[in-house]
């Protein structure tokens, strides 16, 4: 299986990042090639397998690097070829590495820290649309007001929980639901405790992004050149702990805002509170969303499976040398697909909950939930009888990707 081109490209731009501090010896001429291969959108084909999170991600950075001296495979203008025949295409000359440079170009973690951009990237807006979509679902489940309210956040102030609850009270703001009278005294905790839950995730998403932010700004092949110093060091600055232990961290913060989220759905098409079951008229001949919950539940518990960490993971290589590893290459993909199961079941919140709010009509919801579902509503169509639903969470999940928060 081959890296998608936009982590690739990450890996790319982070292996010019490390190699630029000085510390690697190579010359510069070496990382001009790859800034030549970032600017002219030149990508490498590079293989998921093959890193074991120490050492570097020596397979993976292998193939990345193999076009510098005109071998290996590259994707270039929607065409898959040769790194020969590229060069011969663009008239360049390969280059011929000096003493050190092999191994500066193949060592370092840029396979584990390009995925883990990339994945924070989503998971910050994935973020942000869980509390969405959490907020639509609170007003379709005649939710009340008072769990989001400041004074009990105030008293327990994790940020996360603070600013989730902010942000669930702002997509409410002036919806004649949220206001309505006789609700129950309490709602369920996939509800009630949204704060609580998502505000943990925020934070530990931010603590990652600390992480990363630290290892995408640093040296991270071996050898560590001080030439001022006229000194090489052997140290160990390509072991991918540190990220191997966040990126589980981030399979367990995304997998949980799923987890809820796929719990709210549930109880939206149960036939509580005023909605008929399956949020469908004339349920038993029409089987509504039930098969949208079933999905959202699989892809929720399938979620839980890749929680299973990687980085206490660890396996004898080198004949002994490499006697513990951090598997954070595995980590990282296996995260990916965390964050797009995460996509898919929010998806199918915002199915299930724009489906529940419309059935509330005349009574509508705040302005700014009326303005998302009214744009929604322009890609998939309210469901009043039977119908194929993939079709509707492909548009779901497209829609999340093209309509604009506002935060």
């Amino acid at each position: 299986e081959e890296v998608p081109e936009e982590i690739v490209r990450l890996m790319l731009l982070l292996k010019v990042q490390s190699l630029s501090y000085g510390h690697s010896a190579v010359a510069l001429s070496t990382v001009q090639r790859l800034i030549d291969l970032y600017n002219n959108n030149i990508l490498p084909v590079v293989y998921t397998q093959g890193s074991l999170g120490a050492s570097g991600d020596l397979a993976p950075l292998a193939h990345l690097t193999l076009p510098v001296i005109a071998e290996g495979e590259v994707n270039y203008k929607g065409n898959r070829m040769t790194a020969a025949a590229l060069y011969q295409q663009l008239g360049w000359a390969p280059l011929a590495l000096q003493s050190k440079e092999g191994l500066a170009l193949i060592n370092g973690t840029q396979f584990m820290s390009a995925y883990g951009v990339h994945m924070l990237i989503n998971a910050f807006r994935l973020s942000e649309w869980a509390d969405a979509v959490a907020a639509i679902s609170v007003d379709a489940f005649d939710c009340r007001i008072d769990p989001f309210e400041p004074a009990s956040h105030i008293i327990r102030p994790h940020p996360g929980q603070i600013e989730t609850a902010k942000k669930i009270t702002e997509w409410l703001q002036g919806s004649t639901l949220i206001n309505r009278a006789g609700k129950q005294t309490q709602d369920p905790y996939s509800f009630r405790c949204v704060p609580q839950v998502h505000g943990a995730s925020k934070d530990s998403i931010n603590y990652i992004l600390s992480v990363f932010e630290r290892e995408i700004n640093s040296v991270t092949d071996n050898p560590n050149v001080f030439p001022d110093e006229d000194r090489i060091i052997s140290a160990g600055n390509f072991h991918g702990q540190p990220l191997a232990i966040t990126l589980d961290l981030m399979c367990i913060a995304l997998s949980e805002l799923g987890s809820i989220s796929e719990r709210r759905t549930f109880q939206l098409i149960s036939g509580q509170r005023g909605l008929p079951p399956f949020l469908i008229k004339d349920a038993g001949l029409n089987s509504g969303l039930m098969i949208t919950q079933y999905t959202a539940a699989s892809i929720a518990s399938e979620n839980k499976q890749l929680c299973t960490p990687a980085s206490v993971d660890s396996i004898v290589s080198s004949n002994g040398q490499e006697d513990h590893v951090s598997m954070g290459a595995n980590a990282a993909t296996k995260c990916l697909r965390v964050v797009k199961n995460l996509e898919r079941i929010l998806a199918i919140e915002l199915l299930t909950a724009a489906q529940a709010i419309d059935l509330r009509k005349p009574e509508n919801s705040s302005p700014k939930i009326e303005k998302l579902i009214g744009s929604y509503r322009n890609v998939v169509a309210f469901n009043d009888t039977d119908r194929i639903l993939s079709a509707d969470i492909s548009a779901s999940v497209a829609f999340l990707n093209s309509y604009a928060l506002g935060n």
